[in-house]
């Protein structure tokens, strides 16, 4: 008979930022189900008063991910109900597109706020509670921390540096037995892309570039978020792993 406690995240204990998210809500539903033990956040009471209806018995939160101490609150409350933390995963994000010479310098400048900065202070607070205990901190990143495309200057220079922050403080975790990594999806429909996606030249485009010849689904991140979250991924750290129908390869 084959284990498979290899892949198991029963009873992990897991923080998730941007829960209310199309892919945080896909992801905290997913570990709902596999009976992990969760505290979810978001900055969208409306979006966490659904994701709390779908995952009774989370430890619901508002909380900004720029916001440190608001972090350290989230990982308090945690261990206060929890009594530890295993993973992290950072679905919180922005996706603004806009050609690089319209581009508002404060739009650049928020997308980085929370797609970089936001990474690294949860890290970093995560890692602190993990110090001794170690444990797993997953970001998603996206194909662009790899490809370039036009009019994504904000948010693909944002995923790029989340990538190389990946790398870095696994370096720096490594003996702390706490890994690093990113999973990085490509287009894929949710409410952040609807907008663009109603495009139908957009959308095309969109879908022209992937191999497979599809947009991403949510659920097609579900077994590189297990893995990573589970005993089998334990030797994994410092990566961005792509689930991209081979975007990255064109």
């Amino acid at each position: 008979m084959i284990d498979d406690s290899l892949f198991t995240v029963r009873d992990s204990v897991v923080i998730v930022a941007g829960a209310g998210g199309g892919l945080g809500s896909e992801i905290s539903r997913a570990l709902h189900a596999r009976k992990s033990r969760l505290v979810l956040f978001d900055v969208d009471d409306a979006r966490l008063q659904t994701i709390a209806d779908d995952c009774p018995g989370a430890k619901i939160l508002n909380a900004d991910i720029r916001d440190e101490n608001a972090l350290r609150s989230v990982i308090s409350q945690a261990q206060q109900k929890f009594g530890r933390i295993d993973g992290v995963i950072n679905a919180a994000g922005l996706l603004p597109i806009a050609a690089a010479l319209n581009l508002e310098k404060l739009i650049f400048r928020e997308c980085m706020e929370v797609n970089v900065t936001g990474a690294f202070l949860l890290s970093r607070v995560a890692a602190e509670a993990m110090a001794e205990t170690g444990g797993r901190i997953i970001h998603l990143a996206s194909v662009s921390s790899k490809v370039a495309n036009a009019n994504y200057a904000a948010y693909a220079s944002s995923k790029a540096a989340l990538s190389q922050l990946v790398r870095v403080l696994a370096r720096e975790w490594a003996s702390l037995n706490i890994t690093v990594n990113a999973i990085g999806p490509a287009m894929t429909a949710t409410p952040l892309t609807d907008d663009y996606l109603a495009n139908p030249r957009f959308r095309d485009n969109a879908v022209a570039v992937i191999p497979m010849g599809r947009l991403g689904k949510p659920e097609d991140l579900l077994g590189a978020v297990v893995l990573l979250l589970a005993t089998g991924g334990a030797f994994i750290t410092g990566q961005t792993i792509y689930v991209d129908g081979g975007r990255t390869l064109v």
